[in-house]
């Protein structure tokens, strides 16, 4: 079996002033909805849909249930971004321990990409981590918003965290299998 060196950079925010956010797209009707109603088909199709060109595959092999429990934790958020009432891309926010948040995943499917709406929805996903706390009683107030990214993501993925305001704080290297992309399909990245 052929392996790949993959590098992992991790990167934070250590206060809200931190959000350099980005503009809204010019022109184009899209709005980020926080999806209210816990959706394993939902959720697994925003997965496998950003994902599935840059092997997001950890998560395919969970059941309907181990979806459920995940998206059923207190604080466990997907923001949408839709363009002309179509899904274009999701940021999952989820909360750890001592007000630390995690941007679990975040990107837009492949059709959606290089139209600035990835700088606005990780702006706009950012400041709902910042703010996750008030619409969650019980969890602490954010201290910090991490995230990470790596050689397999988005070419501009790493710019558009760091022109959002993260910084990096960790970066490990890794040597892991090969696999193939599972979809979402062939030449799926034309613009709708």
């Amino acid at each position: 079996m052929s392996s790949s060196t993959v590098t992992t950079w991790s990167l934070e925010q250590t206060s809200p002033s931190d959000l350099l956010p980005a503009a809204a797209p010019d022109g184009d009707d899209v709005r980020v909805v926080r999806s209210e109603v816990p959706s394993p088909e939902f959720s697994r199709f925003l997965y496998a849909s950003v994902g599935g060109d840059i092997l997001w595959i950890d998560r395919l092999s969970w059941s309907y249930d181990r979806w459920r429990e995940h998206l059923d934790r207190p604080g466990v958020e997907t923001w949408v971004a839709y363009d002309r009432g179509t899904p274009a891309g999701y940021a999952e926010l989820e909360p750890q321990d001592d007000g630390v948040v995690e941007i679990g995943y975040f990107g837009l499917i492949p059709a959606f990409r290089g139209r600035r709406i990835g700088g606005h929805l990780l702006s706009y996903g950012t400041a709902r981590a910042w703010d996750l706390a008030e619409r969650w009683p019980g969890l602490p107030p954010t201290k910090r918003v991490w995230l990470h990214t790596c050689t397999r993501d988005g070419e501009h993925a790493m710019a558009n965290y760091q022109r959002r305001g993260f910084k990096l704080f960790d970066t490990k290297v890794t040597v892991e299998p090969d696999a193939t992309a599972p979809g979402p399909w062939p030449a799926a990245t034309s613009t709708p």
